[in-house]
């Protein structure tokens, strides 16, 4: 072959090379090898792009051209943009994506903050950016104001959340029974005060967001335009309530429910009731027949405690105890990977209780909550007639309990003979046809009745928590009066789990199917395996060689302290001798210490070898391969 003819080939293959990689990148189709599937929508997300109706512009911000910001940053910046790509791709022309570098001093910064995009600080630098989404859809306009790597499992159910929030044109509808004065009922404490009764904090929490809607434990019905419920404490409800709950479950509604085997806020209320010769409330809530209907086995006579978790209380000044029954729930306790509980640090359950659930192939159990494996329960009756320090010694271990829990997927009526018979009506006296008397109105025709549901019609979710103390103030905020102005500042995340709670329910079927994903930067377990081994292998003399190490210094530095007044070292032989001598251990010591750690690193120093050898050997191996196919197969034809 000619020269300019192999100066012509290697120019093709160069173009050709070029021409593959853009269209590579420009065909929709795309190949996820990761463990999480990172790169891959989930079919919740798919399926709300598919229901957008109107255009929705997205504009990213990110401030790409600051210059001391990290690469792992800039990483993640580029995976939030393959991401939006993914979703432009699926939405076929419904999402419009505009990516913005925010400049300092520049129309796109004003835009930004104007949008609601919070500068952040990067803390080695101190150099400010930007780094957030918007999403617009005709005169609607939401924002993530600050995108985290912390939040990097999450960021589909994030953007998916933010599209959804868009969408909507009137507030969500959160149904509210309970028993419980949350929204600040005039009980015996409020009318020994004087003073109106307020809102617990939780409920003004919901209302930032939704419109509540009070639902009556006397109701026999639901409203019809609930979104959302929330059963906390139910205590007699009647038959018929109990079927339109369970109606609204199989419907695909999602329910928050919260039920006590010993509520603190009831047991105050019977020692007040009792003063004044009343009768006794009911500390436990329960709702057997629905429970039993649905698989739910719970106890509402026992009560859960935990030593591992007891919560620290100051019982008098410098006197502090620890409550068993009184949990203090840390990092551990929560699921780390579903969103109600992913950022919680520490939540406050007091007196719970706990429950298991009967999974099938068409219901999944997902624990939110857990206690310690030295967790126990006792009678709730016993707290009425023992101190809550003095609880743990009647705990026995029985093993971890669920505190919290998702349940979702097909429900079995807990009414499979259907709705409950109605009560038979008054029959009509001979009195009442006295003549003159004006004849009763035609009673409505009835409604279309709606055929009654034996199992769920979509996939169905439920939210339980064995415990409904933790929604009041008393264990959730600490109020003060500042300047004149009452205010509350937060003792734990309970209120953050209410939020995540009701949140994470009231968005689409489509969100809550959305589970968090792994992140794109992953441990290098081999090697982390690999160092563990090694660690155990030589801890016990790097120890003891550490220790002598430490002895030696330490006598070093005593012997080197003794100086006259003159600040100079006192020059006998034998002084001198013992200097040297402990310096020469010192040395070789340390030398040994070398040795070790650098026998520590021989396994990984040679992975990493081999993995580079592999690295730079596999390209022209594989070239040289195709090369040598090439040519066969050119010789055969």
């Amino acid at each position: 072959m000619k020269s300019g003819s192999k100066l012509l080939a290697i120019v093709l293959l160069f173009v050709g090379l070029v021409l593959l990689n853009y269209l590579a990148g420009s065909i929709p189709v795309r190949i996820d090898a990761t463990a999480g599937h990172i790169y891959t929508l989930s079919p919740g997300t798919k399926a709300l792009l598919g229901k957008i109706e109107e255009p929705v512009e997205l504009d990213f911000y990110f401030s790409r051209s600051a210059g001391t910001l990290p690469i792992a940053l800039k990483n993640y910046a580029d995976r939030v943009l393959e991401m939006l790509g993914q979703y432009v791709r699926a939405a076929h022309g419904k999402i419009v994506l505009n990516v913005i570098d925010p400049k300092p001093d520049t129309a796109e910064e004003d835009k930004a903050t104007a949008a609601g995009i919070s500068p952040q600080t990067w803390p080695s630098t101190g150099e400010q950016f930007y780094f957030g989404l918007v999403a617009v859809q005709a005169d609607h306009q939401k924002v993530i104001p600050a995108l985290t790597t912390d939040r990097e499992q999450f960021l589909e159910y994030d953007l998916s959340q933010l599209l959804y929030d868009v969408q909507l044109v009137d507030r969500r509808k959160l149904g509210l029974l309970t028993s419980l004065p949350l929204r600040g009922q005039m009980d015996y404490a409020a009318m020994q005060s004087g003073q109106m009764p307020q809102s617990q904090y939780v409920i003004r929490e919901w209302q930032k967001t939704y419109d509540l809607v009070t639902v009556e434990p006397t109701a026999d019905t639901l409203p019809d335009d609930l979104d959302v419920l929330a059963v906390i404490h139910p205590e007699n409800l009647s038959p018929k309530l109990q079927f339109a709950i369970d109606q609204f479950l199989l419907a695909g509604k999602p329910v928050f429910m919260a039920v006590d085997p010993s509520s603190r806020y009831f047991r105050a209320q019977g020692g007040q009731m009792a003063m004044m010769g009343g009768p006794q409330p009911n500390v436990s809530s329960d709702a057997p027949d629905l429970f039993k209907g649905w698989g739910i086995t719970y106890d509402p006579q026992s009560v859960v405690g935990d030593p591992a978790e007891a919560l620290s209380v100051q019982a008098s000044p410098g006197d502090v105890v620890q409550i068993p029954i009184w949990l203090s729930l840390e990092k551990d306790a929560f699921n780390a990977t579903m969103l109600p509980t992913s950022d919680l640090e520490n939540v406050w359950f007091i007196e719970p209780g706990s429950f298991k659930v009967k999974a099938g192939p068409d219901l999944k159990v997902t624990p939110l909550i857990q206690s310690s494996a030295a967790s126990g329960t006792v009678p709730a009756a016993l707290l009425a007639m023992t101190q809550p320090d003095q609880i743990g010694r009647q705990l026995k271990p029985s093993g971890s309990k669920i505190l919290a829990a998702l349940i979702q997927g097909k429900f079995q009526s807990a009414f499979p003979d259907g709705p409950p018979a109605e009560k038979p009506a008054a029959e009509t006296k001979p009195e009442d046809n006295k003549p003159g008397t004006p004849a009763a109105p035609p009673a409505p025709a009835p409604a279309a009745k709606v055929p009654d549901l034996k199992v769920s019609k979509t996939s169905s979710t439920l939210l339980l928590v064995a415990d409904t103390d933790w929604l009041f103030d008393d264990y959730s905020v600490r109020k003060m009066n500042f300047l004149g102005v009452n205010a509350a500042e937060p003792m734990n995340d309970n209120l953050a789990f209410a939020s995540n709670a009701l949140d994470f329910l009231a968005g689409s079927p489509e969100l809550i199917s959305i589970r968090g994903k792994g992140v794109s930067l992953r441990p290098f377990q081999v090697v982390h395996a690999m160092e563990v081994a090694a660690q155990q292998k030589y801890q016990e003399k790097l120890d003891a060689l550490e220790k002598y190490l430490d002895q030696v210094q330490s006598q070093l530095t005593a012997l080197e302290g003794k100086k006259t007044e003159g600040g100079r070292l006192v020059a006998s032989p034998d002084l001198t001798k013992s200097i040297e001598n402990l310096r020469t251990q010192q040395v070789k010591f340390r030398a040994e210490r070398r040795d070790i750690r650098k026998t520590l690193r021989e396994g990984i120093e040679a992975l990493e070898n081999r993995l580079l050898l592999l690295n730079l050997a596999a390209p022209p191996v594989l070239v040289a391969a195709f090369g040598l196919w090439f040519a066969w197969r050119r010789r055969r034809t």
